[in-house]
């Protein structure tokens, strides 16, 4: 009995050990990003006409591992990561339809992994951008952790991800912005840092057009996401207050104010994800969605268009000297990502 009791002890002391390692080796390594950081700058850059009319798609591609035929456990699934063929095929997916995007002038995507062991270490961000040479790229990380324990039978591993950012034309700035507050410790630790990627160019007109791809807090109680969109909405009226134009796109983890809880094929669910307040910004500024189909799914089994719950939580957001054109979320079946990519047309207009 006593020799059991001693090789218990030495088990229970080399976990608490491992433990106190990792939570030792995360805090040491841990992505601490400034409030704002420089990601780009150019002097010289061709000032854009202040009626620029453009067009822009947004996706959120789920680090090209989150397919129609993928649950997660994170999600209530079972599946920690897809097969590397997989991600191969998704990521395939992902360059083709972007590629058949000709017409674009701007890519906010989202979920872009640089080298995580769930998306087997393949440099997506490269690999989108090297598709891409008439484009400038820009990229802006928030989720940079060495080991992911969970689920400790299978645990995550590393994961470097972030936004990515596509542009015909060239901005003269472009900067990291971090949202605000994490989880508590130790959790926090192996949690994304969230954060808004901000492109300006100069317009013919002295003003400035902004163009911010962003990806707010999920699996959270809502605390996060208000303290990011309080954040965000201080940064918008102060850059408003300058006569500049300004667009914000992305996976805000939210639905836009007053959506229709109806779309006739699917199941729309938005239990998880609060309604943005409509009053959060002056009525002058505008909520730019389609109702025509979903944009996202829920990853609790693999997609089923008759059974899986989904949901509106892609979408734009506009000042009020920007004018929307068109706008539509394109169906792909979710086949690539647990996200449909949203595709919109936009004009500046007068300031107001």
């Amino acid at each position: 009995m006593k020799k059991i009791l001693k090789i218990l002890g030495y088990i229970i002391l080399f976990l608490a050990l491992a433990f106190a390692g990792l939570i030792l080796t995360a805090v040491i390594t841990d992505y601490k990003p400034e409030l704002t950081t420089l990601v780009a700058e150019k002097e010289k850059v061709q000032n854009l006409p202040d009626t620029l009319e453009f067009t822009i798609v947004n996706w959120n591609i789920g680090y090209c591992g989150l397919d129609k035929s993928m649950d997660f456990f994170y999600d209530g699934g079972e599946q920690v990561r897809p097969p590397e063929i997989n991600v191969h095929k998704n990521l395939a997916g992902v360059v083709n339809f972007l590629k058949s995007q000709d017409s674009i002038d701007f890519f906010l995507l989202q979920e872009v992994d640089k080298k995580s062991k769930r998306s087997y270490r393949i440099d997506e961000y490269d690999s989108i951008a090297s598709q891409f040479t008439n484009y400038q790229a820009y990229f802006g990380t928030n989720y940079d952790v060495f080991f992911v324990p969970t689920p400790p039978t299978n645990p995550y591993g590393k994961v470097v991800s972030g936004l990515m950012s596509l542009s015909r034309f060239e901005a003269n700035i472009v900067v990291r912005h971090s949202f605000p507050g994490n989880y508590g410790f130790p959790k926090g630790l192996f949690m994304l840092d969230r954060c808004f990627l901000v492109k300006r160019f100069p317009l013919e007109n002295g003003k400035e057009l902004l163009i911010i791809n962003t990806h707010n807090s999920a699996y959270d109680d809502g605390s996060l996401r208000k303290g990011q969109m309080n954040y965000l909405k201080s940064f918008l009226l102060d850059e408003y207050s300058k006569g500049n134009y300004i667009l914000v796109g992305g996976d805000w983890n939210q639905c836009p104010p007053k959506i229709k809880k109806d779309i006739p094929g699917y199941v729309f669910d938005n239990d998880d994800f609060s309604e943005i307040n409509e009053d959060y910004l002056p009525s002058t500024w505008k909520w730019i969605y389609s109702e025509n189909l979903p944009t996202n799914r829920r990853v609790m089994k693999p997609y089923d268009q008759k059974t899986s719950p989904t949901t509106i939580i892609d979408f734009f957001l506009i000042s009020p000297n920007i004018e929307n054109i068109s706008i539509t979320n394109i169906d792909l079946g979710f086949q690539f990502s647990d996200h449909q990519p949203v595709k919109a047309k936009f004009k500046l207009v007068q300031n107001i």
